[in-house]
Formats: C-alpha cells, sequence, structure tokens
C-alpha cells in the first residue's frame, strides 16, 4: 500500500491489469488476489484477519504462512498471511500489502488453527498468541538452507535394536476433548490399576513384540508395552503415567516412545519445565535416536540458535523437538504424540497474554490432530486426573509391589513440638530421626537436604511479640504518609547484613516494631543458604552444595555430600542419594492455595525419587495431613482423586471452569457490570488483592461455570474486554482463564 489515494481502490477495479496499469494502481495478481491476513494487534476488537490485496510483483513469495508488512490504522505493521482467496467480502478499497518480509513460510496451518483455539480458549488474541508459537525471525539463520535429513522411520541406534512391546493398544474410547466441552465417556478411569478398554491401552493378544531400551523401560507398567505398540502402529493411545521412583530416570521411557512414534512416520514434541530436564531428555533421545534425529529448543540458547533449530522442524529436518513450554507450539509435520512432564510444575504455565498452561495447549492439539498424549510424572494433578475420570486418557501405572520395591522409607516428623524438646534441633535445626538419617546416609554416598525456600533469612520477625517484620519507609517519590508506607517484607541477606526490604530493597537498620518497640529481629522462615550453613558447622568435614535460584547444580557425584536444594532444583545424584530430609514441611501444606496440598506431594516426590530404592527420606510434617500420607504409602493417584472430589464440592477447576478479573478496584466492577455472562455464571467477589502500596490498589473477581459453558464463558470475556480496548479504557483489567493463583 502507498499513501496515495489510488492504492484503495476497489478489487473488481484493479483486478485486470489493462485498467490498473491505466489508473496507476498496483496491479493484482491474476490468481488469488486477495490475500488473510492475521495483524500484529493486540486489541481484542480487531481479532480477526484483515483483507488485503497482492500485487502481481508479490504473487509468487505471498504464500500463506509467510511473515508480511502491511498498512493497518495508518502504520505499518508485522502479519502472517493466513491464505490467498479469490474475492473479497469487503465492500470497499482493499489496500495492498507493503512487501512479503521473508518468503519462508513459517506459520503452518496445523499452528494457525491451534493458536487460534488457544486464544478462543483463553479469551485472549490470536495475535498474543503467534507471539508465543512463532520466534522472531533472524535473516542469517532463515538463509542457512540446510539439506532435509531422510524422512524414512528412525533407525536402531549403533548397537541397539529397535524398541517396541508385546502387545499392541488402542485409543481412549472418547470422552472430553481439551478446550472443549462434555462429550460423554462416564466417569471411567482413574484407577490405579490400567486394563480392559478403558483408556489410553487394549490389549491385543497375537502379536510379536520387539525389545529395546524403550520398551524395557516400559515392561515395569502393565499397559506400557501396549502403548508403545499402539505408536508404532500409527494410533493415537493417550494416557498419564505415574512414573515409578528411584535413580533409573524418567527420560528413557519418554525417548523409547518418541522413537515408537517416529517408526510410524510420524512427528513427536516433548515439553519439559526447565532446561536442566531438557539436557536429561536430549541425551535419552540422542542415545534411542542417534545423533541429529531431533533437536533442544531452550531459552538459553539465544535467539539466533533457537530460530534456526526451529527452522529445521518447520523444514521438515527433523521431527522430534524437545524443549520448554515455548515448544508446545514447535511446527512439526505428521503430529503423532505429545509428551508433557509433570504437568504440576508451575513454569508450564505462560506468564504472558493469554496465560496458556503447556498441559491444555498440548491436549487441545493433540485432539485437533489426532495425536497421541502422554502426561508423566512421579505425582498426579487433579488436571490429569480429571481427563482419567472423563475416559479422555487411560492410565499407565506400576502394580503395588513394583512400587514398593523402588520406592523410599519415609520417616515423618513433626514440627514444633518435638523441635522444642529435641536437643539435636540445636545444632542443625533437626529433629533426632533426621540427624541420624543424614549421618547414616553420609557413610555412603551425597544426602539431599530440600528446604522450601531460598535466601538466607526471607521472614524476619520482632524477637519479643514476634510480630511481622515489615519496611517504615515511604516508596520513591512519595510523601511520609501512614498511607503510603511500603510495608514490605523484611530479610536478611547473609549473617552480618542488615535487614532489607524484599519490595522496595531500602535497608532498614534502625527498624523498630510498632507493636513492642523493640529493635531485634529473629527469623519466622529460614532460607537454603542458612540452612546449608547451619549443616556445614554440624557436619564440619563434609563439603556442602547449594542448588537453587542463584545456580543450580544438575547432577553431583557419588561421593559424600551435603546437597541443600530448593524445589525443583535438586540435582541428579551419580547413583541415587543415601538418604534425604524435607524440611519445614508447614511452609508448603501451610500456604494459602488451592494447590498446596498437590504441590507439595510433587515437590515431595520429585525429590524423594531421586533417591536410592529403600534409602530413607524425613519428611517434617505431620503424618496425619493427607499429603504426608500419600508420601508415606508412595500412593498420589488416591491423593489427587481425593483433590477432585473436594473441588468438585466446592466448585473449583478443574471440576468447573474459572475466570478472574483483576484490576483496579472502578474497572473490574465496571466490567462486571457490562459483561453478558452465560445463565449458569456465578460471580465471587471482587475482593482486594494484596500488591505493593506503589502498585496501588487491586481487586479481583472470580467467575466459574460448568465445563460445558467454558467457551460461552472465554467468548463473553473476550467481548467484554474488546468493549473496553475500544473505548480506549485506560485501567486495563487482566483476564485469565483458568489460572494457577486463585487463591
Amino acid at each position: 500500500m502507498t499513501d496515495s489515494d489510488d492504492a484503495l481502490l476497489p478489487l473488481e477495479a484493479v483486478r485486470p491489469a489493462e485498467k490498473a496499469k491505466t489508473l496507476g494502481a498496483p496491479v493484482a495478481a491474476a490468481d488469488l488476489p486477495v490475500a488473510r491476513v492475521v495483524v500484529d494487534n493486540p486489541l481484542s476488537h480487531l481479532d480477526r484477519p484483515f483483507d488485503y490485496l497482492v500485487p502481481e510483483r508479490m504473487d509468487a513469495e505471498a504464500r500463506p504462512g509467510v511473515r508480511v508488512r502491511v498498512r493497518f490504522a495508518g502504520k505499518l505493521v508485522d502479519g502472517f498471511l493466513l491464505e490467498r482467496v479469490a474475492g473479497s467480502d469487503h465492500g470497499g478499497r482493499l489496500a495492498a500489502l507493503e512487501r512479503v518480509v521473508s518468503p519462508e513460510p513459517v506459520l503452518t496451518p496445523e499452528i494457525a488453527g491451534l493458536t487460534r483455539a488457544v486464544a478462543d480458549r483463553y479469551a485472549g488474541t490470536m495475535a498474543d498468541v503467534l507471539r508465543l508459537a512463532v520466534p522472531p525471525r533472524h535473516a542469517r539463520a532463515e538463509s542457512d538452507k540446510s539439506a532435509p535429513a531422510q524422512t524414512e522411520p528412525a533407525q536402531p541406534a549403533p548397537g541397539g535394536t529397535a524398541p517396541g512391546g508385546t502387545a499392541p493398544g488402542g485409543t481412549a474410547p472418547g470422552g472430553t476433548a481439551p478446550g472443549g466441552t462434555e462429550q460423554g465417556g462416564g466417569e471411567q478411569g482413574g484407577g490405579e490399576q490400567g486394563g480392559g478398554e478403558q483408556g489410553g491401552a487394549v490389549a491385543d493378544e497375537g502379536r510379536p513384540g520387539r525389545t529395546g531400551e524403550g520398551a524395557g523401560a516400559w515392561e515395569a507398567y502393565p499397559m506400557g508395552p501396549s502403548f508403545l505398540e499402539a505408536l508404532r502402529d500409527g494410533r493415537h493411545p493417550r494416557a498419564v503415567w505415574s512414573a515409578l521412583p528411584g535413580n533409573t530416570g524418567w527420560a528413557v521411557p519418554v525417548a523409547g516412545a518418541v522413537r515408537a512414534t517416529l517408526e510410524s512416520g510420524r512427528a513427536a514434541v516433548v515439553v519439559v519445565p526447565d532446561g536442566k530436564d531438557v539436557v536429561m531428555v536430549d541425551e535419552a533421545l540422542t542415545g534411542a535416536l542417534g545423533e541429529g534425529r531431533h533437536v533442544a529448543i531452550t531459552a538459553d540458547l539465544g535467539p539466533a540458535e533457537r530460530y534456526r533449530r526451529w527452522l529445521r522442524a518447520l523444514r521438515g529436518q527433523v521431527r522430534a523437538v524437545v524443549g520448554t513450554r515455548a515448544a508446545m507450539f514447535a511446527p512439526v509435520e505428521k503430529l503423532g504424540l505429545v509428551v508433557i512432564w509433570d504437568d504440576g510444575d508451575d513454569l508450564h504455565a505462560e506468564r504472558l497474554s493469554p496465560y496458556p498452561h503447556a498441559r491444555e495447549v498440548l491436549a487441545l492439539r493433540a485432539h485437533r490432530a489426532g495425536a497421541g498424549m502422554l502426561i508423566g510424572g512421579y505425582s498426579r494433578t487433579a488436571e490429569a486426573t480429571q481427563l482419567l475420570a472423563s475416559g479422555w486418557a487411560g492410565p499407565i501405572v506400576a502394580d503395588r509391589a513394583t512400587v514398593r520395591a523402588v520406592a523410599p522409607r519415609v520417616k515423618p516428623a513433626g514440627e514444633d513440638g518435638e523441635l522444642a524438646k529435641d536437643q539435636a534441633a540445636r545444632a542443625a535445626r533437626l529433629p533426632s530421626v533426621a540427624w541420624r538419617a543424614l549421618r547414616l546416609g553420609l557413610e555412603d554416598g551425597p544426602v539431599l537436604v530440600q528446604v522450601p525456600r531460598r535466601g538466607y533469612l526471607p521472614s524476619l520477625a520482632c524477637r519479643t511479640c514476634r510480630a511481622p517484620a515489615r519496611c517504615a519507609h515511604p516508596p520513591t517519590r512519595a510523601t511520609l504518609t501512614e498511607q503510603l508506607l511500603c510495608h514490605g517484607p523484611l530479610a536478611l541477606r547473609g549473617g552480618h547484613a542488615a535487614p532489607y526490604c524484599r519490595w522496595c530493597g531500602r535497608i532498614a537498620g534502625d527498624w523498630r516494631c510498632p507493636s513492642c518497640g523493640d529493635g531485634r529481629i529473629r527469623a519466622s522462615v529460614v532460607g537454603a543458604r542458612r540452612t546449608a550453613e547451619e549443616l556445614g558447622r554440624a557436619f564440619p568435614s563434609v563439603p556442602v552444595k547449594t542448588s537453587g535460584r542463584d545456580g543450580v547444580l544438575a547432577t553431583v557425584g557419588e561421593g559424600r555430600a551435603l546437597v541443600v536444594a530448593t524445589p525443583g532444583a535438586e540435582p541428579v545424584a551419580a547413583g541415587g542419594y543415601t538418604a534425604a530430609v524435607l524440611l519445614d514441611g508447614w511452609a508448603m501444606l501451610g500456604r494459602a492455595d488451592l494447590r498446596a496440598g498437590e504441590e507439595a506431594v510433587r515437590r515431595w516426590m520429585n525429590a524423594a525419587a531421586l533417591l536410592r530404592p529403600s534409602a530413607e527420606l524425613v519428611v517434617l510434617a505431620d503424618a496425619a495431613m493427607p499429603a504426608v500420607q500419600a508420601l508415606l504409602r508412595w500412593d498420589p493417584i488416591t491423593h489427587a482423586e481425593r483433590e477432585l472430589a473436594d473441588r468438585r464440592e466446592l466448585g473449583f477447576p478443574p471440576a468447573v471452569r474459572m475466570a478472574t478479573l483483576t484490576g483496579s478496584p472502578s474497572a473490574v466492577r465496571e466490567m462486571l457490570g457490562e459483561v453478558r455472562l452465560p445463565s449458569q455464571a456465578q460471580v465471587l467477589g471482587p475482593v482486594p488483592v494484596e500488591t505493593r502500596r506503589s502498585d496501588g490498589e487491586q481487586e479481583r473477581a472470580m467467575i466459574r461455570v460448568p465445563r460445558s459453558v467454558g467457551p460461552e464463558l472465554a467468548l463473553a470475556l473476550k467481548g467484554a474486554t474488546g468493549v473496553r480496548a475500544a473505548r480506549k479504557a485506560q485501567d486495563v483489567v487482566r483476564v485469565s482463564v483458568d489460572p494457577l493463583d486463585l487463591i
């Protein structure tokens, strides 16, 4: 498009080349002269494709999926060409494409449809989802036209044989399409034992099986070989996998499932929480497939290398992709399997609008593409249990005898009363049973200590009255009034440092308790670095290693060592840990969070799975708590089923669909008054949300509907957001569908 009005001509006026040349307008392409473009614009009321004219000079390059530049609202903006059609429903003039940024079709039809579905599922815009799905362009990486890899089924790695199973499997007999409405399937599934025609695999006798490293790892599960054979036969089994504990590694079975999928001529995508897990799967896939048969995509690669690897998947040079949550949109062709490991980890939840969760995106993608899905983890989430209960997926679990043979020996130890009476707790903040477990474990190898809080002393209190220590300074550029005081929590960075505010960063060396006037402080929460310091004094001859936010260790050796780690940062020990202690169970179980119990079980089991079989594990928490009982019995399935039943009774996700509206009080109430909610919708709140004083007052309202009405709720919220955007409302209301942080 040009600045001249002559460029804005009706489509029928520019279709004949001779007339167009006479008028000085761009010559339209002879075939399919209209391009439908999704414009990079976050406004909800403009979330639709727009028609543009394809000039004749761009006819060859303007293919579906390419990046283009167009003039929109008087500005040049980026966009993606979705399709080309013969005519337009627009009655006015069509602006012409400004240019094709690159002839590389980076947006495949499958990913375009998926991004549209994800935007509708989460009440967002397609442009926002496309920013998550398609990485920024790097011309140098794009110009590297490496020869495509061969497309025949993967061959065995050197020295190995093809993985396989002993019986073919079938697919789930229907149920709920993730992101859609209930479609039957009953309340079957979700039990501990798999079998029959339930969910992810159906036994079928009489077919020869094949063996290999991947298949061997799956033979510990009764339905494992059946799942692999279903993948190899080109079917789409969907399963929730409860991995066995032990230091054998979950990545090897995942690699076996990917290899079976590639043998059927299809592709696979594996999504894991963090880079440490990517390395594990990357090594396992290299061993199972050989060099150069897959790509690993992580943020720390840098934009150019990440785009180069993404292009290899797009061009069909590899058919297996592993990565963090951004890999859920990997543009592989002929998708056969999607895998997500540890779906309860909050790293799977996108922090950018519209805040999709990798599990939901992958389930939606598998449903749309007719692919299989594997949801794996040591624990089980309520969302995965919901998929089992609906019949959409089936369980893959080991029998109880196998679980007991490899699970650690768990000993609970109550905290408050026992720590006060126990003399051993004075030396290392540990009861005697934990002290003995560490001392005996250090005789044979490394031991693990999990601390739920990072830092040194992340929370302080008055030594006399135990009131929380909070900042008494005003925020920057504010007058010292009672209403504008920071009130952020005080913390310590080290043993000889002065207290500082975790919100505004100001030093609070002259702090005094506003309740009793005492200026002395005590620790109310002890962090990982302080714990490592205390354990170093208690075990002076043993090296102490820390793993957390300041630096994550991937592995540790077999020698004696005390490893202090925060949840999720536990390194893998060669040969497994000889013992472990899980500190401060109250810090996780006592959180004001809907998923507090589920998250505690997940973090504890992830740490416990790194121990050697039958190693001793001490958890500092009340044995009567359901989460502790799940760890004691190594039974996350019953805990998840009970959690789902409780949420059904209380009306919380995943039993229902719920959305939150967060913003200023006036904006939230205004949007609630305007949105046209479904008749079954219930509005809870709004209620104040605790934020920093400098962020202003915030409120949150929750809206819940039955699962079958979820699409209607998302459509209504998107419409209300579009109305506010159209009239340029100043206060932004954040809309989040099924967020992790409900309460």
